[in-house]
């Protein structure tokens, strides 16, 4: 049996399908990703993904030209089944219908109140399932379950010796300011007062960002951290969150990988936090300080709580 297991948003969306993916992969003899192009990254790091195929759904001026090289590639391979799994709230339908059009997927299934004719299987998703649950129950309607021994946890292939990039194979932080630098309710300079609190509380702080993020990686490491700005791909960053005691991450991107990994996660304060019971860091210990209050508190969260919280989850 061949697969196609579709999820059209971020890298941080695709991470979360990864349980089910391997539900499905239980039972196929292939499974090939379609994912937009920021998902696709996050899709080439999860087990059992023989192929990945790179769609942006384009609006109504251009979408019959993509659309149409889409089919092409799709049409070189007859899938058995698809699973469309979507973002709550989302539909699957535009998805959907664009696969039924394509010869070989004889069998579709999604999340969805509805099928509208289009679907085969139609899961209603439980209310207040997390997204990697919810992704999971939806494989499940379709008959795909996890192999016996399978936690359900997050995980992405084994990663790289990324010692040399830490500076040792001792103990540390990740501090990944992320979206966190950017936003109003953080800020560059509290991810700086945060990296040098952390370093005064003895802990070796190693800093991450991506090549466009150098900047503000470098201000945040200043001279008491290691600065890793630039110096990671998606595959090196799991190598270099998976070694860490915690990570503070400024994302869902970086928190969701973390959470792939195994390790614990404290969010920083942004609007891209990993905040609610449906999209939490999945099985790990985690501290959620959410867009601007401390853990609900009525006042803002300080650099000094972030470090209390990675205090918290350390000593257990």
């Amino acid at each position: 049996m061949t697969a196609l297991v579709a999820r059209l948003d971020g890298f941080d969306g695709v991470l979360l399908t990864g349980p089910a993916v391997r539900a499905v992969a239980a039972r196929s003899g292939a499974v090939t990703m379609l994912c937009t192009p920021a998902g696709a990254p996050a899709a080439r790091l999860l087990p059992h993904v023989d192929d990945v195929v790179v769609w942006e759904p384009a609006g109504p001026e251009s979408a019959g030209g993509r659309d149409a090289e889409l089919l092409r590639r799709l049409r070189t391979t007859a899938y058995d089944t698809a699973v469309v799994l979507t973002p709550s709230g989302h539909s699957p339908l535009p998805v959907a219908r664009l696969l039924r059009s394509v010869r070989g997927a004889a069998r579709i299934g999604a999340e969805g109140d509805e099928s509208a004719g289009v679907l085969d299987v139609c899961h209603r998703r439980e209310p207040g399932r997390h997204e990697a649950q919810a992704a999971l129950d939806t494989a499940a309607a379709m008959g795909f379950r996890p192999r016996t021994g399978d936690d359900g946890r997050l995980r992405v292939l084994p990663a790289p010796d990324t010692a040399q990039l830490t500076g040792g194979n001792g103990p540390y932080v990740v501090l990944h300011p992320g979206a966190a630098a950017r936003s109003p309710e953080w800020g560059t300079e509290r991810c700086a007062r945060t990296a040098a609190l952390l370093a005064d509380a003895g802990h070796r702080v190693a800093v991450t960002g991506t090549a466009q993020e150098a900047a503000v990686t470098g201000r945040v490491a200043g001279d008491t951290a290691v600065d890793l700005g630039g110096r990671t791909s998606p595959r090196t960053l799991a190598g270099v969150l998976r070694n860490a005691d915690c990570v503070l991450a400024g994302d869902a991107d970086t928190a969701h990988l973390a959470a792939a990994v195994g390790t614990p996660v404290v969010s920083l304060p942004s609007k891209a936090a990993p905040v609610g019971d449906d999209r939490a860091p999945y099985k790990v210990p985690a501290v959620l300080f959410g867009d601007d209050t401390c853990a609900g508190a009525e006042r803002e969260a300080t650099p000094r709580d972030i470090v209390e919280a990675v205090g918290r989850l350390l000593t257990g």
